[in-house]
């Protein structure tokens, strides 16, 4: 086949697979989790049930691969913050902000039956491993230069900085996201 009909028929998947993700994502919040069936999904996209399970087999996946979507969006996000943030202390305070600021962003899906869902799968954990894995190379990027402490390892500083600035998901404000950013980057600079 020629390069121009592949590449259109490949653009064509990826906005149904886009259009279900979005849609199904606007069901659930719409309507909860339990309400929504693979025919509501394909009327709403406005394609055949047939042609939706040639995606998917069920609800469940498709929010799998949405969440999945939405997590290397988030983790895109944080790269480039890195990227454009020059100084080691700098781009980690950077991006441990934006993190917070995620969490926070998204507090209120955090709280619900479907959270409970999809954090529990192994694309999950996989992220979860990325990120700090992430957060552990900038964290050692810093203790080489001296701008974070150096006596305690960066794997278990990057748990460390994941797990308190978590709690901006239950935090009433930005401003109050900041106060925590800045407690936890007060943990990490080096001892007197």
């Amino acid at each position: 086949m020629p390069k121009l009909w592949n590449d259109t028929i490949a653009a064509h998947r990826r906005a149904v697979r886009d259009a279900t993700l979005d849609t199904t994502a606007a069901l659930v919040a719409e309507h909860g989790p339990a309400s929504v069936t693979m025919s509501r999904i394909a009327e709403r996209t406005g394609i055949g049930r047939a042609t939706l399970y040639k995606y998917f087999p069920d609800v469940e996946t498709i929010l799998t691969a949405w969440h999945e979507r939405q997590i290397a969006r988030h983790l895109d996000h944080l790269v480039e913050i890195r990227d454009r943030t020059d100084g080691p202390g700098k781009r980690l305070e950077a991006v441990l902000t934006a993190y917070a600021l995620l969490c926070h962003e998204h507090r209120e899906h955090h709280r619900t039956e479907i959270a409970a869902l999809l954090h529990q799968g192994e694309h999950a954990l996989r992220a979860q491993q990325h990120l700090r894995d992430f957060v552990r190379d900038l964290l050692a990027e810093g203790a080489e230069t001296g701008a974070i402490r150096g006596d305690i390892a960066p794997g278990e500083l990057a748990s460390y900085c994941l797990h308190a600035l978590t709690a901006a998901g239950s935090l009433p404000s930005k401003a109050a996201v900041h106060r925590l950013v800045a407690v936890t980057l007060a943990g990490l600079r080096p001892p007197r």
